[in-house]
């Protein structure tokens, strides 16, 4: 009988994680982003989406030496919400992972347009990052804070990790180590 009853456990615990549904959302520029949530995406067999903003960024947009220029601009705004061309329905999944640049130390403003645009209850919530230098800072845990409802896991600057380090860096946090 105890057989039995672990053999089902074990099952059922099987099964929910087949059935788990996971998603990388992303917005690139420069398309160091892109790479990372494609390849974390592709050896996950997760769905992947990318964020467009309804009005695309110029070079100039995101001259940081510009104090006019749009990325300065929407920095210093703290109610800064760039429109994003095509609504992302993330309903459907348990897991999404948003993945960003790093702008000014943080994540950019269209991703706060994001997740405050979804229903995040149930769901697991994971940043990633790409940066050059500054690491990830406290942008997941910010954004953690517009996903209303989301269970934020952590997150990462992982710009320069391979599909499979990203698949093992979500493994381990959403087991709880």
């Amino acid at each position: 009988m105890k057989k039995l009853i672990l053999s089902l456990l074990i099952g059922c615990s099987l099964m929910a994680g087949l059935s788990a549904k996971t998603a990388f959302v992303y917005f690139t520029i420069s398309g160091n982003t892109e790479r990372m949530a494609k390849d974390g995406a592709a050896e996950m067999n997760a769905d992947i989406f990318k964020i467009e903003p309804l009005q695309a960024y110029t070079a100039e947009d995101l001259n940081w030496r510009n104090k006019k220029a749009r990325a300065t601009v929407e920095f210093h705004d703290s109610k800064a919400r760039p429109e994003i061309a095509d609504k992302i329905d993330i309903s459907d999944y348990d897991t999404v992972i948003v993945c960003y640049p790093i702008w000014f130390g943080t994540a950019p403003k269209i991703m706060f347009s994001f997740v405050e645009n979804q229903n995040w209850n149930e769901k697991n919530l994971i940043t990633l990052c790409t940066s050059h230098k500054s690491g990830i800072g406290q942008s997941g845990k910010d954004l953690a804070k517009h996903a209303k409802g989301a269970s934020y896991k952590g997150g990462a600057d992982l710009a320069k990790a391979t599909g499979k380090d990203i698949k093992n860096y979500i493994e381990r946090i959403l087991s709880g180590n």
